[in-house]
């Protein structure tokens, strides 16, 4: 029986995994596949360099898993696994985005198809290497249950993953799924070698779309103003490692999305993410994200997009 049990051993669930192995108790790591070959390697290809600690046990059984559920799968591959998963108590999603098709946010496909499970979100500022070199850094679990917040917080946080409860999993949700389609766009300027200038006002007018839509959506705008939405908006449209970011820059230097995707291994969210965000927020002016979906699907050009950002009228802040 384990304390923890990660779903997903991609970097995000197996730095997860070595960090609840850090904070103390039996973990196990569920792996889609390849779970025999980082058993033995004692690492994941999708984090190299990291070494899984002995109290992680590596499964590809997902019949099994016992305990404090981790779901650290992306979002459009959610629903299917946790389907797939036996019957839990506790569930902490990982995931940042929206489901493609029913514009589902994390917490909304866990109630449909784990009724019966407590959950909750862990999102915030985080990139994986850092976490699994057990670099300082924050996080929030939201969700509506004080006491299962605490003690996922306490299963999987020490003193430099320093976890906070948030009681506002809308916000919390939106600010994780919004901050990688900025990201493109500010990837984009800068690729674009539009300035420092330019991609500081996209972010900020960016962070000013996301206050609406959670507004909007029934969350509370100090949640934005926290580590699920300017603090992951800030890392996400800021740090090189970040995959929307890179994307986004891609973009602007001219690579197309095709060749992009085809040479990445991972998920990368915001392009799924970005016209489910704008269905979802139907009646809420968000341009920036308009913007970014209209140059994924292909609609427009990023010179265009851009001019019609410039373009549009002057107002008070």
């Amino acid at each position: 029986m384990s304390d923890v049990a990660v779903l997903g051993a991609g970097a995000w669930g197996t730095a997860l995994a070595i960090q609840a192995a850090r904070a103390g108790g039996g973990v196990v790591l569920w792996a889609r596949s390849g779970a025999a070959a980082i058993a033995a390697s004692r690492e994941s290809p999708r984090l190299p360099g990291h070494r899984l600690p002995d109290a992680v046990r590596v499964t590809g059984d997902l019949s099994s898993l016992t305990g404090l559920i981790v779901a650290a799968v992306p979002v459009q591959s959610l629903r299917p696994v946790l389907t797939a998963a036996p019957a839990m108590n506790e569930l902490v999603i990982c995931a940042k985005g929206i489901e493609s098709g029913t514009l589902r946010l994390p917490l909304e496909i866990a109630a449909e198809v784990r009724p019966e499970a407590v959950a909750a979100v862990l999102t915030g500022p985080n990139f994986a290497h850092e976490i699994a070199s057990g670099l300082p850094a924050a996080a929030v679990v939201a969700g509506p249950d004080r006491a299962m917040r605490d003690r996922a917080a306490a299963r999987l946080g020490t003193p430099a993953f320093r976890l906070y409860g948030n009681d506002d999993p809308v916000g919390a949700q939106l600010g994780g799924a919004a901050k990688n389609v900025i990201a493109i766009a500010a990837g984009a300027v800068t690729g674009a070698g539009l300035g420092e200038n330019a991609r500081a006002a996209l972010i900020t007018r960016g962070l000013a779309e996301l206050s609406r839509l959670t507004v909007a959506l029934g969350g509370r705008a100090d949640t934005v103003m926290g580590l699920s939405g300017l603090g992951d908006l800030l890392l996400t449209c800021t740090g090189p490692a970040s995959r929307n970011f890179s994307l986004g820059l891609a973009l602007g230097r001219g690579e197309r999305l095709e060749a992009i995707l085809a040479g990445r291994r991972a998920v990368t969210e915001g392009v799924a993410t970005a016209p489910a965000l704008l269905a979802r927020a139907s009646g809420v002016e968000m341009p920036v994200c308009a913007a970014v979906a209209g140059l994924l699907a292909g609609r427009t050009t990023l010179r265009d997009a851009i001019a019609a950002l410039l373009a549009r009228p002057r107002r008070d802040e």
